[in-house]
Parts: structure tokens; C-alpha cells; sequence
């Protein structure tokens, strides 16, 4: 039997702190080889976590160097014999109003390291954010300064091309093709339009999905509320301002025609500035030292 996988790797803690964890949502049935639906209702917790474990622990060795495997090694089996339940799973029963629970996991698994809703106080050298700390279940608040903050925020920034989000079994990239090819299909054969398929099975833009939760359009400003979208940046390198994204013509058209006026902007500063600087040499007096 086949279920269906979404799987989010989460690298931060609520202190912005590095914990490596995995968050699943995993359906409760799947498709039998007959191509059957089968649903089932109970999941060995017990052995779940024996599984996680020594899943982690030969995924690690797998990576290891000989040389390394002399050092890591006695720590493995350290973290084995400490966990002889296996490591922790968090499989809570499934409660409440399905459709409600989906958008909630849906925005959890791809959520940031931390929310600007959980920032409270920056006065230009320090940060003061909200967490819960998992110990006692209260709200705390830790400040940091802004270099220590950044610091802890941008090593959860993954690599370009790093996905951290994965899909599995019925969820993968090849069954939803075959799923969408199937589903159009028996709609042109059977004459009923259930549902749009390229509507239902597209993948919405960030803006689309921040949206559909509630939140207001991140491309409204709150304060001038004036409609922005990134088109594109530019970076200072050796003293020049260069283009390092463009997302399409226009956009690099109007990059390149900005960095020309900056630049013919910064000439007239440095002119109007030498000016000055040779007409305050010229009225400079030189008074003879009498003796």
C-alpha cells in the first residue's frame, strides 16, 4: 500500500536556535496495487520511533569518512544506548475539522524561522522577540543584539535550490502527473466537470497562498499602501553598482536606467563638492609672520 507524504525540515528552535527536526503529514490510508483505496486507522508508535532512529544513525555513518567514523562512532552509539525507546516522535491522533487542521500544517511546515508577529522591541542595537519555551509551556521574551540576532536567523536560510519541503508516495511529483492525465481524462469520457483540474492542481504563487490564509497582500505597503513586487536587485561590487537578478527585460531596462542616474547623480555630488573645496582654496589668505 501506497500513502501519501508531505515532509518539512525545520532547522530552527523558537530561540532561533539550531534544531534540526522533521515535520510529516501523512495520510490516513493509501492505494493498494490493485489500485484499490485502503484506509487504516493506527500507526505502531512504538515501533515508529526504533525505525527514526536507526534511520538517523546510518544515515549519519553513511556520510562519514573512515577517519571520522573514530571519532563520531562512540558517539552514536552513545545516543543509541541513551534512547533505548528510539528517538522522539511527536504522532499526535488526528482532531477537529480536517479541512481546518490542513491549512494549519500547510502554513506551520513552510513558516519562517520566526514571525515579525513575535518581534517586539528593536531600538536600533538590540531585538526583543516572544517565544515558548517547550519546558514549562510559558511565553518568554530574550533580546539580542542585532549582529547576534541576524547571526542566528540567516544559518536557517537554506541553500539555492535546497528544497525543504518533499513530497512522497500518492504526493510525489510523477503520481500527481499521472493522477492530473487520469482525472482529465475520465472528465472528457464521463462528461462531468467536477472540478478544474489545472486550477485545483496548480501550484499557487507565495502571494496567492499568504493570502488565502487570511493575511493581507505582502505586495500592499501597510504604510504608503502603494503595490510593490521584486523584479530584481543590485549590489555594490568594487565601488560599481551592478545587476545581480533581473527578472525579465523590463526590469533590466529599468535596473540599468536607475544605475545611471545614481551614477550621474554621484558625479555631480563629486564636481559640486570639488568646487567647493577649490573655492575655499582660493579665498584662503596667507597673513606674513612679522617678527
Amino acid at each position: 500500500m501506497t500513502p501519501g507524504i508531505i515532509a518539512g525540515l525545520h532547522t530552527f528552535g523558537s530561540q532561533l536556535n539550531f534544531n534540526p527536526h522533521v515535520h510529516m503529514l501523512v495520510s490516513m490510508g493509501g492505494i493498494t496495487r490493485k489500485g484499490e483505496w485502503k484506509s487504516y486507522d493506527f500507526i505502531p508508535f512504538k515501533m515508529l520511533r526504533k525505525q527514526w532512529q536507526t534511520v538517523v544513525l546510518k544515515l549519519i555513518r553513511k556520510h562519514l569518512t573512515a577517519k571520522e567514523k573514530e571519532n563520531v562512532q562512540p558517539l552514536l552509539q552513545k545516543a543509541y544506548l541513551q534512547n533505548g525507546e528510539g528517538f522522539y516522535v511527536h504522532a499526535p491522533r488526528q482532531r477537529g475539522h480536517v479541512k481546518e487542521q490542513l491549512r494549519y500544517i500547510g502554513r506551520y511546515i513552510r513558516r519562517p524561522a520566526i514571525g515579525l508577529n513575535r518581534i517586539e522591541d528593536y531600538d536600533g542595537h538590540n531585538v526583543t522577540f516572544t517565544y515558548k519555551d517547550k519546558r514549562d509551556n510559558q511565553e518568554k521574551r530574550l533580546t539580542l543584539s542585532v549582529e547576534a540576532f541576524i547571526a542566528r536567523l540567516i544559518r536557517h536560510i537554506p541553500d539555492e535550490q535546497f528544497k525543504t519541503i518533499r513530497h512522497y508516495g500518492m504526493y510525489s511529483r510523477k503520481n500527481k502527473k499521472l493522477s492530473k492525465k487520469l482525472l482529465m481524462a475520465w472528465q472528457k469520457v464521463t462528461k462531468r466537470w467536477v472540478i478544474k483540474v489545472n486550477k485545483v492542481l496548480r501550484r499557487r504563487t507565495w502571494r496567492e497562498r499568504t493570502i488565502a490564509t487570511g493575511n493581507k497582500d505582502p505586495h500592499i505597503c501597510p504604510k504608503c499602501g502603494n503595490y510593490y513586487e521584486y523584479k530584481g536587485e543590485v549590489c555594490l561590487e568594487e565601488g560599481r553598482l551592478v545587476i545581480k537578478v533581473a527578472l525579465g527585460r523590463t526590469a533590466r531596462e529599468y535596473l540599468e536606467e536607475e544605475i545611471r542616474y545614481l551614477n550621474q547623480k554621484t558625479t555631480q555630488i563629486g564636481q559640486k563638492e570639488n568646487r567647493a573645496k577649490n573655492k575655499q582654496k582660493n579665498r584662503t589668505v596667507f597673513l606674513p609672520i612679522v617678527s
